[in-house]
């Protein structure tokens, strides 16, 4: 599976910005796709993940609320939508997929490369 991420960018705080995923290589309808992120200095954190059909999504706390996934299966692909951005946003955001429902972050076996966003005060 290929996995090409963007939408990534420079926003003020209180911003949005819509991160897209392109998945490739395997029938896209199959498989749980999730976010991760990864700010400076620190460990790759999971967001969120969304079930083949669409219909469950589940998010950690920290973005609950203010991002939400998606996908639409006809055009393989996953989407984060991210609203009232703040600083600590700022991380390069990877695409992850697996076959596996539910991951909580666990066992994503695909990644992408990443997209930056950066969140400026």
């Amino acid at each position: 599976v290929q996995l090409q991420a963007s939408g990534g960018g420079l926003v003020q705080a209180g911003g949005c910005l819509r991160l897209s995923c392109e998945a490739s290589g395997r029938t896209f309808s199959s498989l749980v796709m999730g976010w991760f992120r990864q700010a400076p200095g620190k460990e790759r954190v999971f967001l969120a993940e969304v079930h083949w059909s669409g219909a469950r999504t589940y998010y950690v706390d920290s973005v609950k609320g203010r991002f939400t996934i998606s996908r639409d299966n006809a055009k393989n692909t996953v989407y984060l939508q991210m609203n009232s951005l703040k600083p600590e946003d700022t991380a390069v955001y990877y695409c992850v997929a697996t076959s596996k429902w539910p991951s909580r972050g666990f066992e994503f076996d695909f990644w992408g490369q990443g997209t930056e966003v950066t969140v400026s005060s």
